[in-house]
């Protein structure tokens, strides 16, 4: 039964049902004929009795009620007195009373129905038996038994080609579906699933399948520009590394110039690691699987860390970096992609911004604010709406940066279920910064 196409197995399930159905219907129909058919018997044959009782007691004669009072053929009356006797009868001649052992024999054959009442005629007490055959009841229930028989097949035989009409009908939206879906491929998914009018469930599961149609070809769309951008992110410092190592292999280098050679490699190796595990965790974001090892994390203790590690770098730029606001400051965190989230945004500051650096912390209505201020030009404003996207940058630089900074910072704040904000300051320069719950 499962090998079967759907189609004929949704018509064969109709047509038993509809045959249980007809049969059901057929049977109750047909009870019900038979009760009404008795109970009008049994009416007529006491509106006869009553006829012919008046007929007897005004001193008539059974004979003389033939083809008005009893039909010819259909019914007949017999008059007995109190012995069982025959007194007087429609149309039979050997007086022999109804119900006379020889008499069953015809009622094998032609069953009739009888109704004794008493009767008085004069002083005498009779017993006055009336009756029918049963043949035409008989007759319409075999009419209607065959009209069931003959029409009840023809009825069961047309609902199963409309069943299967109705079923294919029904199918036909979901095998253009399929046909459809077997022409699309990775190369052409900006295709979609015809959709049939209405709003049934045809139509709905061709839009969630067009909807999904349209995630895996932005996922793929995503996938295609993160591995170009990669490659191209990955590309310079391979480049450099490589070149810093020919460098090194050349004779007649000096010390110095060899020193050099090796630090500029491992410069590059870093940035490449940087790159590498950036990468990495954006991989694992997009598979919702991102480790978070939480603890209770002090704030403060975090912006000094996270200070403390770009003060060198400030120095040799001579730029200010300050922590602002000491207040004890406690949140659920995970503490290692906390200071990498911090350091991203001050790495950020660093290499887009300019002027002074301050880490600061503010409370707002049971959160915290973690802002990373610079006082350099700002975001331009059609690029604050993309500023977390990764390999996104406001302006092409001689600086180095991969556009995975605040990508990362995002992506490390959603994993927390925090929020991630970037915005112009009001007297000049950026400010981006994390809004994070404190643990009471």
């Amino acid at each position: 039964m499962s090998r079967l196409p759907i189609r004929l197995r949704l018509t064969l399930v109709f047509a038993l049902i509809m045959a249980v159905v007809l049969l059901l219907a057929g049977g109750l129909v047909y009870a019900r004929v038979s009760h009404n058919l008795d109970s009008a018997l049994d009416q007529q044959l006491r509106s006869r009795a009553q006829d012919v009782s008046a007929l007897v007691r005004g001193q008539g004669t059974l004979r003389s009620t033939s083809g008005t009072l009893v039909e010819h053929g259909e019914s007949f009356a017999q008059l007995l007195n109190a012995s069982g006797s025959v007194l007087d009868e429609t149309s039979r001649s050997d007086r022999m009373p109804l119900i006379a052992a020889r008499d069953f024999n015809r009622a094998l054959d032609e069953p009739a129905r009888m109704l004794a009442v008493p009767v008085q005629r004069g002083s005498r007490r009779l017993v006055l038996v009336v009756g029918t055959t049963r043949e035409n009841r008989a007759e319409t229930l075999r009419s209607l038994r065959d009209a069931f028989l003959i029409g009840g097949p023809i009825a069961l035989l047309l609902a199963s080609l409309a069943g299967y009409g109705l079923a294919g009908s029904a199918l036909r939206p979901i095998e253009a579906m399929r046909r459809r879906a077997a022409d699309i491929s990775a190369s052409s998914l900006d295709d979609r699933l015809p959709v049939p009018p209405g709003r049934d469930e045809v139509s709905r599961l061709g839009e969630t399948l067009n909807e999904m149609l349209t995630r895996i070809g932005d996922g793929l769309a995503r996938e295609r520009r993160f591995v170009a951008d990669a490659s191209h992110e990955l590309r310079t410092p391979l480049a450099l590394l490589k070149t810093q190592l020919e460098l090194a292999l050349r004779h007649s280098r000096s010390t110095d110039e060899l020193e050099a050679a090796i630090r500029g490699a491992a410069e590059d190796t870093e940035r490449l690691s940087r790159i590498a595990d950036d990468l990495l965790l954006l991989a694992r974001a997009e598979q919702g699987r991102v480790p978070l090892r939480r603890e209770l994390v002090d704030v403060a203790d975090v912006m000094e860390t996270v200070a403390g590690r770009f003060r060198p770098r400030a120095e040799s730029e001579l730029r200010d970096l300050s922590v602002a606001g000491d207040d004890p400051l406690v949140i659920s965190a995970d503490r290692t992609l906390l200071e990498q989230a911090l350091g991203n945004m001050v790495d950020n500051a660093f290499t887009h911004g300019a002027g002074r650096i301050t880490l600061r912390a503010e409370q707002h209505n049971g959160t915290t604010e973690l802002h990373v201020l610079d006082e350099g030009k700002g975001f331009p404003a059609d690029f604050l709406h993309h500023a977390f996207e990764r390999f996104s940058q406001a302006q092409k630089t001689t600086t180095e940066g991969s556009g995975l900074g605040l990508a990362i910072v995002e992506t490390i704040a959603e994993a927390h279920d925090w929020q991630a904000l970037a915005a112009n300051a009001p007297d000049g320069g950026t400010d981006v910064w994390l809004v994070l719950t404190v643990e009471r």
